[in-house]
C-alpha cells in the first residue's frame, strides 16, 4: 500500500519534447494504490510516451514522476521496475522457442537475485514455482504451460505477456492495448483476465476499444495532443460528445 495516505503515482507537469514536438505537455496526474484507470485519445496523442516516462524508457523533459512519494524521474527503468512498476507493450515480445512456463520462469529471475542462472536446476523452485503457478492461473494459461509459445495463439500470446509482467509482483501495471488484434472472443477472455487481478494492484490502460476500456476501470482520462483533455467516471466518459467526435468524428446519437 501506498504510504502515509499518499497518492501511489503522482504525475506533475510531465512533458516529453522531441525537437519541436511536444508529445507529452504537462500532464498532472495522480493514481492511488489499487485504483484503476483508462487512458483514452486517438493514435498520436501521447498515452505511450506517458507510459515510458513513467517507466523510465523516455525521461521527461521537464516536470516531475513520484511513486510511493519517492521522486523517481530520473530512475533508470530498471529501479522502477525494483520499486513495483510493470508494463506490457502493443507488441507481443516473447521467446517463442521456450514453453510457456520457461517464459514465465525466466520473467520471474529477470528480478531476482539469482537473474543470471536462470538454467540452474532445469525448473522453478521454492518461491518462484509458487509465483509461477499463480501467474498461469490468473491468466488462464494452466492447460498450456507446456507449450511452445509458437504453438499457442495470438491471444494466448498476450495472456503471457500479461502473465510475464506480473512475476516481478508489481503494486503497479501498466497495459499498452493488451486487446489489440485480438477476436471478440479473445478480447472477452482478455477483459475477464484483467478484471480478475487483485484489486490490490493498480492498473493504467491504454486501450482504443472503449466499451472495453470503460467496463474495467474506475476513472477516464482522456488525451489529445499530449495534453489531458477531461478526466471522469466511465459512466460521464461514456455519452460525452467531445470523446465521441474524437473517436468517431461526431457525436454517436447524429
Amino acid at each position: 500500500m501506498s504510504t502515509s495516505g499518499a497518492p501511489l503515482l503522482q504525475l506533475q507537469g510531465v512533458s516529453i519534447h522531441f525537437g519541436a514536438l511536444k508529445a507529452v505537455d504537462g500532464v498532472t496526474l495522480q493514481l492511488a494504490a489499487g485504483e484503476r484507470v483508462a487512458i483514452l485519445g486517438p493514435n498520436g496523442a501521447g498515452k505511450t510516451t506517458l507510459f515510458n516516462a513513467i517507466t523510465g524508457l523516455t525521461p521527461a523533459t521537464s516536470g516531475s514522476v513520484l511513486f510511493d512519494g519517492a521522486d523517481i524521474t530520473r530512475a533508470t527503468p530498471d529501479a522502477r521496475a525494483h520499486r513495483g512498476i510493470a508494463r506490457t507493450f502493443q507488441i507481443t515480445n516473447l521467446f517463442f522457442g521456450l514453453t510457456v512456463e520457461d517464459n514465465l520462469l525466466l520473467a520471474a529471475r529477470g528480478t531476482a537475485r539469482s537473474r543470471f542462472a536462470f538454467w540452474r536446476d532445469g525448473g522453478a523452485q521454492g518461491s518462484e514455482r509458487d509465483t509461477v503457478e499463480s501467474a498461469l492461473t490468473r491468466c488462464q494459461l494452466l492447460a498450456k504451460r507446456h507449450l511452445p509459445v509458437k504453438d499457442i495463439s495470438y491471444g494466448e500470446q498476450r495472456q503471457l505477456e500479461l502473465a510475464m509482467s506480473l512475476t516481478s509482483e508489481p503494486r503497479l501495471l501498466l497495459l499498452d492495448e493488451p486487446a489489440a488484434g485480438l477476436s471478440p472472443a479473445e478480447r472477452v477472455l482478455m477483459a475477464e483476465v484483467i478484471r480478475g487481478l487483485p484489486r490490490t494492484l493498480a492498473l493504467v490502460l491504454i486501450e482504443h476499444d472503449i466499451d472495453l476500456a470503460l467496463g474495467l476501470v474506475d476513472r477516464v482520462v482522456c488525451m489529445v495532443q499530449g495534453t489531458v483533455l477531461l478526466e471522469g467516471r466511465p459512466d460521464e466518459i461514456r455519452g460525452n460528445e467531445q470523446v465521441q467526435a474524437i473517436y468517431l468524428g461526431r457525436p454517436r446519437h447524429a
